[in-house]
């Protein structure tokens, strides 16, 4: 029993080869769900259905977590463990045609260990995802969105993380600015998101964030033989940041959705995309997270891309998310407790029924590589559910060596087109400039400023110095003038001593001497005595003519 790769893809048959199960290759992107509790046969069924998308020509990407799938890439041996349970379940479900095979893998690491590096930008990443990755409550989203928007508004690039953390820095010193265009910016809320990208940063973030990003039509393209090309992305490290791998892969699934055209219902997929660990994408979502992934789930499908959920659990996928999945293959569950019981119950009820089948009891009883599968019909509708045994993987059920890892990694056609990071300029080289330039022109006005106040202050002590020279000189003409005034007023005494002195000199010189007083003193009594006799006879004459008068 064999499917026809051009129209289906062989799933599993009942015994002898009743009943054969088949994945319309035109329904498989109307989505599926692998559910089951651990070791019962989860990954072996997604390896089949991988590799039959792969001989049909659709490429496919699924996420490692355990490590086994690798081994897509080698063909199974008849040396290995488990050859003989295969052999035998081939020959149970008359899958004639079955042999061993390997399959075109490119392998992909977030951390550029075990594939080529995954890369994309902060900006292609969103606020919505980012917060999410960051764990920020709504208020601390907001200050992210206005992160972002004016980060756009700037014409400022996010493409990692140094990007952001200088731009939520640069948005923490602007906080008045942006609060009155845009809203509420606190310290602390940027704070909060910065301790958020510290703990981000410790889980690997910054291998995600940078260039060159991922050009996702490397995930779409064929080998020489025409067969889908599987990307298989190292998960097993990235699981220990569970946040990181559903975001991830949710960043994934969006990016398909913007980047793929509308296809309809094409004859088959563009892509399979796989999610294994399903639940860890909803645990802890807030609500627009959820509506986001259900927003595309439902609308990728038209753009040819079919997405399957791997989980323990089928509870674990929202409800809205679940009637989505057209495609089922449900392998065993316990109901050991309560919450079991409930998974089965929820599990029996999506099935369409089948009068020969008690799918609830069915559930709990099914052997390891046997599962209850609904397919979608040619015509759309769900077939109704049967008892189906596995078919058996044509590539090794496990993982490959280092070795083997490393020479399908250098001689893959990605070749080193990753391996190199880029390092643009973009908004932490441009903020950082833009801050040395504010951080110059400040220098320059201060500068300018001390040097203005170091002239204003020499002219001040210029003023000082030359009121004080002022001062001086007027205290010096001050003095000479009262040294002149002095010297005018000594010599004007020597003078006037001088002349006093002349003076008193000339009188001495004139002063009559002893002989000069006695004759002087003769002289005055002669000429007193002269005197007196004029003035008698003088007398007698005037008053001898007046007698005679008479």
């Amino acid at each position: 029993m064999a499917s026809n790769p051009t129209t289906s893809i062989f799933i599993g048959a009942g015994p002898g080869g009743a009943k054969p199960q088949q994945l319309e290759l035109k329904r498989a992107n109307r989505h599926g769900l692998i559910a089951g509790a651990t070791g019962t046969g989860k990954t072996v069924t997604l390896q089949g259905i991988i590799e039959g998308l792969s001989d049909a020509g659709v490429p496919t990407f699924v996420a490692d977590v355990k490590g086994d799938l690798a081994g897509l890439a080698m063909p199974g041996a008849a040396t290995a463990k488990p050859h003989e349970a295969f052999t035998a379940r081939a020959q149970e479900i008359g899958y004639t045609d079955w042999s061993y095979a390997g399959y075109p893998v490119q392998f992909w690491d977030l951390f550029g260990e075990a594939g080529h590096p995954v890369r994309t930008t902060v900006s292609e990443m969103g606020p919505l995802l980012l917060a999410r990755l960051m764990n920020l409550n709504d208020v601390q989203e907001g200050v992210l969105q206005i992160a972002f928007t004016v980060a756009d508004k700037e014409g400022l690039m996010l493409l990692d993380l140094d990007d952001l953390q200088a731009m939520l820095v640069s948005c923490g010193e602007r906080a008045d600015e942006l609060t009155l265009e845009y809203g509420n910016v606190s310290k602390m809320s940027v704070g909060a998101i910065q301790r958020s990208l510290l703990q981000l940063r410790a889980q690997g973030g910054d291998h995600f964030f940078g260039e060159p990003a991922l050009d996702l039509e490397d995930f779409l393209k064929l080998d020489e033989a025409n067969k889908g090309i599987i990307n298989v992305l190292a998960a097993d490290k990235l699981m220990s940041s569970p946040r990181l791998y559903s975001t991830f892969l949710l960043w994934l699934l969006s990016e398909l959705f913007e980047l793929l055209p509308e296809v309809g219902d094409p004859d088959k997929p563009k892509l399979a995309f796989f999610f294994d660990e399903a639940h860890l994408l909803f645990e802890d979502a807030p609500q627009a997270l959820q509506e986001k992934v259900e927003q595309v789930v439902r609308l990728i499908r038209s753009k040819g891309v079919g997405v399957y959920f791997i989980t323990q659990n089928p509870i674990d996928i929202p409800d809205k998310v679940a009637g989505q999945l057209g495609n089922r293959v449900q392998h065993k569950l316990n109901a050991f407790t309560p919450r079991d019981q409930q998974a089965v119950k929820s599990a029996a009820d999506t099935f369409r029924p089948n009068p020969e089948i008690d799918v609830a009891s069915a559930i709990t009883e099914l052997k390891i590589g046997e599962a209850l599968v609904s397919l979608l019909l040619p015509d759309g509708s769900p077939s109704p559910v049967e008892r189906t045994l596995i078919k058996p993987p044509r590539s090794r059920v496990g993982p490959l060596t280092a070795q083997e890892r490393a020479i399908l990694i250098q001689t893959d056609v990605i070749g080193a087109k990753y391996d190199t990071l880029l390092d643009r300029d973009s908004a932490e080289e441009i903020l950082k400039a833009k801050g040395d330039e504010a951080a110059a022109a400040a220098a320059k006005v201060q500068a300018d400023t001390e040097a203005q106040k170091e002239a204003a202050e020499a002219a001040r002590q210029q003023a000082i110095a030359d009121k004080a020279a002022a001062r001086e000189r007027v205290a010096a003409d001050r003095e000479a003038a009262r040294q002149q005034r002095e010297a005018d007023r000594l010599e004007a005494q020597r003078q006037r001593e001088f002349e006093r002195e002349e003076a008193r000199r000339a009188r001495e010189a004139a002063k009559p001497t002893m002989a000069d007083k006695m004759i002087q003193s003769a002289g005055r009594s002669i000429a007193s005595s002269v005197g007196r006799q004029l003035g008698n006879s003088l007398l007698r004459g005037i008053f001898g003519g007046l007698l005679r008068g008479r």
